[in-house]
């Protein structure tokens, strides 16, 4: 997500201390910003004029510099938003990827005990997010981003549950497909 950080900065100007926490309110169920990811990432953006040093305040402790987003990273930005994202073209998720290798091997018990724990931990991963949904009624960001991280839970469910229907099916045919391909 290159341009988040000069999205947050076309609200005002913000020193990387600042930034880093405007990220990690903002974007409550993504992984928090390290310190040094976001001084790197604005040395880049400045480096590439999206961004520059508007000030230094150097009468606090440390000196903080303070950014802004120059007319082409403004511009930059605006087209960033117009563009639509592709759906992913691959399927890139681990738990394919075991039930696979599980079936493969011949395991459909394997197979089948990885798909009811993966359900189990998905549900209470669901469980954890409702409580913290209800205690963060007043935060749109936060009821926002739990949406999101819900709703693709109920969707790895959906499919975990369909597998575990068909398994014996599915176990045939790639144990037909290998069989076929030595």
């Amino acid at each position: 997500m290159p341009y988040v950080l000069p999205g947050i900065l076309a609200t005002g100007p913000q020193h990387g201390y600042e930034l880093k926490r405007q990220h990690d309110a903002r974007f409550p169920e993504a992984r928090p910003l390290a310190y040094g990811q976001v001084y790197a990432t604005l040395q880049r953006l400045a480096r590439d004029g999206h961004i520059e040093v508007l000030d230094t305040q150097a009468d606090v402790a440390p000196e903080r510099t303070r950014y802004c987003v120059t007319l082409s990273g403004g511009k930059k930005l605006r087209l960033w938003l117009a563009e639509s994202i592709p759906p992913a073209p691959f399927v890139t998720n681990e738990i394919f990827a075991k039930l696979v290798v599980a079936l493969l091997e011949g395991d459909r018990t394997a197979a089948a005990g990885m798909l009811s724990r993966q359900c189990d931990v998905h549900k209470s991963r669901v469980e954890e997010l409702v409580t913290r949904r209800q205690a963060v009624q007043s935060s749109p960001a936060a009821a926002l981003s739990l949406a999101f991280a819900l709703d693709h839970l109920a969707a790895d469910l959906r499919w975990l549950v369909t597998v575990a229907e068909v398994l014996d099916d599915l176990g045939e045919e790639i144990s037909n497909a290998d069989q076929h391909h030595p």
